[in-house]
Order: C-alpha cells, then sequence, then structure tokens
C-alpha cells in the first residue's frame, strides 16, 4: 500500500477529488449537489427598473432542509477530506430564495432566515491579501487549477450584493449598504490587484467565478454577478455599477457564439484541447439565465440563444452526445 503522505500533490488532489465525486453521484449520501442541481428557472415577473424580487425564485433552495451551523446558515457537505462547508455563494442563494419565498407568501420565518443570512454577510466579509472586501471560501477547492483556501470569487461577490441591498431595502439596515459598497470596489479592479475583473485583448470586460491565470470566463457565474451589478445601480444609482453591468452584457452578448459549439453550450473557456462543455444542469441554468438577461435589457439575442439552446436540451441526440463529451472531459483533465 502507498502511504498517503508520499503522494504527490497532484495525484492526492485528483485521488480525493474521485472519493468527492464518487461519494456524491454514486452513493445515497446527501451531498452538495442536493444544494446545487435544483430546476433552473426565471422569475415569473422581472421588473429592469425596479429593486425587488430575485431574478430567479431559487425555491428549493429557500427549501433546504440542511445541515445547518448554529445560527441557521447552511452548510454544504462536500464529503471526503472537505466535509461539511460555508459556501458564500451557496448562503447568499439560499437568503434570495427566502426573500422571495418571504414576498410571494409573507412568511415571517423566511423573512428571518433572509435576514440572517444578510447578517452572516456583513459578518464574513474580509479584505484580502490586496486590501479588497471579498466573501471568502475557507476550503480547498478540485477546480482544473487547484484554488487553495482562502479564495473568492466573481459569482460569491456579485449574489452577496444583490443580497445585502435587498436586505437594506427590507430593513434600512445601513450596516447592509456598507459592506455592499466595500464589496462593489471588487468590480472596479483586475484580478492581478485583488479584484474579479478582467479586461482581454480586445477590451471586453469579464467577471471571473474563479481567479486563475489564464482566466476561464466561466459564464453562468458571469451572468449572475452581472446582476448584482445591475442590483447595485438600483439600489444606490451609482454610475460606474451600471457602466460595468453594460459593459457585461455587450461582452456577453458579443461573445455567446464562442460557447455555442452547434449541439450544446460550453461551461466555460477552458483553454484546453477538449471544450469543457456544460453538465445537463449548466447547459439548463444557461438557458434560464439568457431568458432572464433578454428581460433585464431588451436585447433578442439573448432570447435567440436561450431557444436554441432549450432546442439542443430537447434532441435526444444532442443530449446523449453531450453527455459523452462530458465523460470524457473529466476522465481526460479532471
Amino acid at each position: 500500500m502507498v502511504s498517503r503522505k508520499r503522494l504527490a500533490p497532484g495525484i492526492r488532489g485528483r485521488l480525493n477529488y474521485y472519493r468527492r465525486i464518487f461519494s456524491a453521484y454514486l452513493t445515497p449520501n446527501r451531498s452538495q449537489l442536493s444544494f446545487w442541481h435544483d430546476s433552473p428557472e426565471a422569475a415569473s415577473i422581472i421588473n429592469p427598473d425596479e429593486l425587488s424580487g430575485y431574478y430567479m425564485p431559487f425555491t428549493s433552495k429557500a427549501l433546504y432542509t440542511g445541515p445547518f451551523d448554529d445560527n441557521g446558515i447552511p452548510l454544504l457537505n462536500y464529503h471526503g477530506e472537505t466535509g461539511l462547508q460555508c459556501n458564500p455563494i451557496a448562503i447568499s442563494q439560499y437568503g434570495l430564495g427566502n426573500h422571495a419565498l418571504f414576498l410571494s407568501q409573507g412568511k415571517a420565518e423566511a423573512r428571518e432566515k433572509f435576514v440572517a443570512v444578510a447578517d452572516w454577510l456583513v459578518a464574513n466579509l474580509e479584505q484580502n491579501e490586496a486590501g479588497i472586501w471579498v466573501w471568502n471560501h475557507h476550503f480547498d477547492w478540485e477546480y482544473r487549477t487547484p484554488l487553495k483556501a482562502p479564495w473568492y470569487s466573481g459569482l460569491a461577490q456579485g449574489q452577496g450584493i444583490s443580497m445585502l441591498v435587498r436586505a437594506h431595502r427590507e430593513t434600512d439596515d445601513d450596516r447592509y449598504m456598507e459592506a455592499a459598497e466595500r464589496a462593489f470596489e471588487s468590480f472596479t479592479k483586475p484580478t492581478d490587484q485583488g479584484g474579479v475583473s478582467h479586461l482581454d485583448g480586445e477590451g471586453d470586460y469579464w467577471i471571473e467565478e474563479y481567479i486563475v491565470s489564464p482566466p476561464t470566463h466561466i459564464l453562468n457565474g458571469f451572468i449572475w454577478a452581472s446582476w448584482g451589478l445591475h442590483d447595485f445601480f438600483l439600489a444606490t444609482k451609482n454610475q460606474q455599477a451600471e457602466e460595468l453591468f453594460q459593459k457585461s452584457i455587450n461582452t456577453i452578448a458579443k461573445n455567446l457564439p464562442l460557447f455555442d459549439i452547434g449541439f450544446w453550450s460550453l461551461y466555460e473557456q477552458s483553454g484546453t484541447r477538449l471544450k469543457m462543455i456544460a453538465s445537463p444542469f449548466y447547459h439548463h441554468l444557461h438557458i434560464a439565465q439568457l431568458d432572464v438577461l433578454h428581460r433585464l435589457t431588451g436585447q433578442e439575442i439573448f432570447a435567440d440563444y436561450s431557444r436554441r439552446w432549450e432546442g439542443y436540451r430537447q434532441n435526444t441526440t444532442k443530449r446523449t452526445v453531450a453527455l459523452a463529451y462530458k465523460a470524457l472531459f473529466k476522465l481526460l483533465y479532471y
């Protein structure tokens, strides 16, 4: 038997990844996937000019049954060496889902959960090495370029802001707006200066879900993060937030063809010989997100791609090819 201590870090990380994935996908144990893999849908009512409910209802996430910490904050079970963890993205989505539930049903319990999340976001906003305020993940993550704790994310920044500006609107507690203003700075700085943005060689503005070099431009994370910019503008009338949101929209619209491979959507611009295709869940999520972008901006390109990718999803042959392609990518690169 080979001692675990003698394994090279890359091999050890790969083994840990496979153990975690096996436990999550192939055993009856509850895992983080129980939280993430809901049925993506756009909210029934979206007003692009008013800060109200979030643009996706996150109903199943609002009804998450645990585990939770002592303050009612959701924990995700990643199994393996990672175990139970606070994930700021999941926490914000849980809060946004409860806010939507409160708006639709008026339940005091949902409001309490939403406010508890807002309090957690205020308490856990930290300065990174560059002095930028971020929500850190305090566990390692086996991305293609491994992420070492603490690491932060443009997606966490955007959804944290979406949570906090709604909490301020609901409670008039200035702590929430002050934290949102601090977190907003991350969008104004490039990744090499502690921020979450990247300006490519063509001048396109990207928000990076994972801060790696070279950047991978994860589509779903970019879209969700951009909604945080829009929400911050609606709450504050901050013109820089509006400008960055418009730059984000322009980048997404311009680059959508790069995420279409003729039978499915890509998860990211991986830079690998075999491109990283989206899983069925993330492909479905892209469709819902593009529907929201169309309703927020009125740009037909988003409706066109949403319909096209839904057509791919409904095609049995394309769906089967996509699954095989995804499995091959995982074997080669993870």
